[in-house]
């Protein structure tokens, strides 16, 4: 291995034969190039599916309602079901451990003024808990407490869009805002880069302070809850349908009717989400393990093409009384040489590639594609031992030919 003269000779060897250790080169060079480049883009579109899912809470119960589409128990079908705040809280109340946070929601649209500046923006009536349902981030300030609720008071927590509009200069912290003739003090500025410019246009107000500017209605437009994660996508799904059959029978709706109570559970969509998945990782998988073996099987032909090429040099070799372990080595010592700087080529311009597409086709849903260290040494080892099977057997079968028959071959 630390034979000067090996190395002399390996190098003289590859000197002279450009084109032969370029083509051998170039086959492990493109394989893991093709490797990565598709096992990165797997995991851009996987990236780009998980961001997508991951604008609210990926446990979410999203409840609303709507017009009942049958007659039942005496009432007339179009009849329009209404959340309230017993809904809400009796949901809380019938299987606590199941729920993680939550959050009512009654919603206004109202024209919101400071000073010359002005705009209708969405208000969201709702409790702190809202900041976990949404994902939001605060940037200044706090979210709405549970004393804001209690006392009705006027606060407001709102959107950085709605910072950069109506207060562009210093900071919104205790600045008054007009919302429908009534003044809100600002106490937080929230960013949420899931829902991008829509999210960050609202403004959330306590739940009890915007029921109280509707003439004290208690009525609501959704209620939000995030199960507790430690059920299973099974068990979390069989949880809102008890949701939906309690809030069916409460309102007197028909359990066939599909219009009246909506229960959406995003443990439905994960769970076609991560099937989608695992079945794009394998496409990617076989189609990249393709590439990989199409690699393989061109260097061994490579090889075997190589040492067909130089048996009358084996034959000299052994004539002078070279071991036949020698001549194996040297054959073997070369492969390994050459497929591990054409290797390192592959993944350095595939790696490279990954990086230079960077976040350019997020249109495409492709979105930071990349590969772990860990996929990336498992492919190039496997490289190096194909290099080392490959030059190895037809090596080994040279070796044991008679030196006058390895003179003889043409």
């Amino acid at each position: 291995m630390f034979d000067i003269d090996r190395w002399q000779e390996i190098f003289a060897s590859i000197r002279s034969n450009v084109l032969r250790t370029v083509l051998s080169g170039f086959t492990v060079a493109l394989g893991l190039y093709i490797f990565i480049v598709l096992f990165g883009i797997g995991t851009g579109l996987q990236n780009a599916f998980t961001q997508g899912f991951a604008r609210d809470a990926q446990n979410l119960v999203s409840i609303f309602t709507g017009k009942t589409s049958i007659a039942y128990a005496g009432l007339q079908e179009n009849r329009s079901v209404t959340l309230r705040n017993e809904d809400y809280e009796e949901i809380l109340a019938s299987d606590p451990e199941k729920i993680e946070y939550s959050a009512p929601r009654n919603n206004a649209s109202y024209l919101v003024k400071y000073g010359k500046e002005s705009g209708f923006y969405q208000i969201s009536g709702t409790t702190g808990e809202e900041i976990y349902i949404e994902n939001r981030k605060m940037t200044n300030g706090r979210y709405i407490s549970p004393g804001d609720l209690d006392r009705r008071l006027n606060v407001a927590v709102i959107g950085r869009m709605v910072q950069r509009d109506l207060i562009k200069d210093g900071s919104p912290i205790g600045k008054d805002l007009n919302i429908n003739g009534t003044m809100f003090k600002v106490i937080g500025v929230f960013s949420d880069e899931g829902g991008g410019d829509w999210e960050e246009r609202m403004i959330s107000i306590p739940i009890t302070t915007l029921q109280q500017m509707k003439k004290g209605s208690d009525s609501l437009d959704r209620i939000y809850i995030t199960y507790n994660q430690i059920l299973s996508p099974a068990e979390a799904l069989k949880y809102s349908d008890e949701l939906q059959k309690q809030l069916k029978a409460k309102h007197k709706v028909s359990p066939d009717d599909e219009n009246a109570i909506i229960v959406r559970n995003n443990a439905k969509n994960l769970g076609d989400t991560f099937q989608f998945m695992f079945i794009l990782t394998l496409i990617v998988g076989f189609i990249g393990m393709g590439t990989l073996l199409a690699g393989i099987i061109g260097i061994s032909n490579i090889m075997v093409y190589i040492v067909k090429e130089r048996t009358q040099e084996i034959g000299v070799r052994k004539a002078i009384g070279a071991k036949p372990s020698s001549i194996v080595g040297l054959i073997i010592q070369e492969s390994i040489i050459i497929t591990l700087i054409s290797g390192l080529i592959g993944v350095g311009l595939g790696v490279l590639t990954l990086s230079l597409i960077g976040d350019s086709l997020e249109k495409y849903f492709i979105l930071d594609p990349s590969v772990g260290w860990g996929i990336i040494l498992a492919a190039f080892f496997c490289l190096i031992m194909s290099g080392l099977i490959a030059g190895f057997v037809p090596a080994y079968r040279a070796s044991k030919i008679k030196p006058i028959e390895a003179l003889r071959s043409e």
